[in-house]
C-alpha cells in the first residue's frame, strides 16, 4: 500500500515547525499560514472564526493533497490590521469558546451522573434546583 505510516499524520518530525507564515505577494496585506499535521477539522474552524472579524477581507484554507498532513490558510485583512494579528485573535477567541464549551460539558456530565432529579428544565434552559442558570 502507498499510504504513509499513520504516525506521520500527527507527530512532528525533529526540526519541523507546527506553523510557518509566508507573506502572500499576489494581494496586498495577506499571508499564508501553513499548519503541519492538521486537516479540515482545524482548517474549517479557524477559517470560520477569521470570517467573523469585520477587518478580515478574505479567509480560506486548502489541503494541498490528501496524503500531505497540512493545511494552508490564506488571510487578507484591511490595511490597518495585520493578517498575523487577525490569526492570533481568531486562535485566542477559539480557545476561549472551546474552554467555555468544555466547562459546560463538564457541568452537564456532572448533572447527568448525579441523577436526573437534580435539575429542572424550564423553557429550554436548565436550572439546578435552586434556580441558578447554567446556560442559555
Amino acid at each position: 500500500m502507498n499510504a504513509p505510516p499513520a504516525f506521520e499524520s500527527f507527530l512532528l518530525f525533529e526540526g519541523e515547525k507546527k506553523i510557518t507564515i509566508n507573506k502572500d505577494t499576489k494581494v496586498p496585506n495577506a499571508c499564508l499560514f501553513t499548519i503541519n499535521k492538521e486537516d479540515h477539522t482545524l482548517g474549517n474552524i479557524i477559517k470560520s472564526q477569521l470570517l467573523k472579524d469585520p477587518q478580515v477581507l478574505f479567509a480560506g484554507y486548502k489541503v494541498p493533497h490528501p496524503l500531505e498532513h497540512k493545511i494552508i490558510i490564506r488571510v487578507q485583512t484591511t490595511p490597518d490590521y495585520s493578517p498575523q494579528e487577525a490569526f492570533t485573535n481568531a486562535i485566542t477567541d477559539l480557545i476561549s469558546e472551546l474552554s467555555l464549551l468544555e466547562e459546560r460539558f463538564r457541568v452537564s456530565s456532572f448533572l447527568s451522573t448525579a441523577g436526573s432529579s437534580c435539575f429542572e428544565p424550564k423553557g429550554g434552559i436548565v436550572y439546578p434546583r435552586g434556580g441558578a442558570v447554567l446556560w442559555q
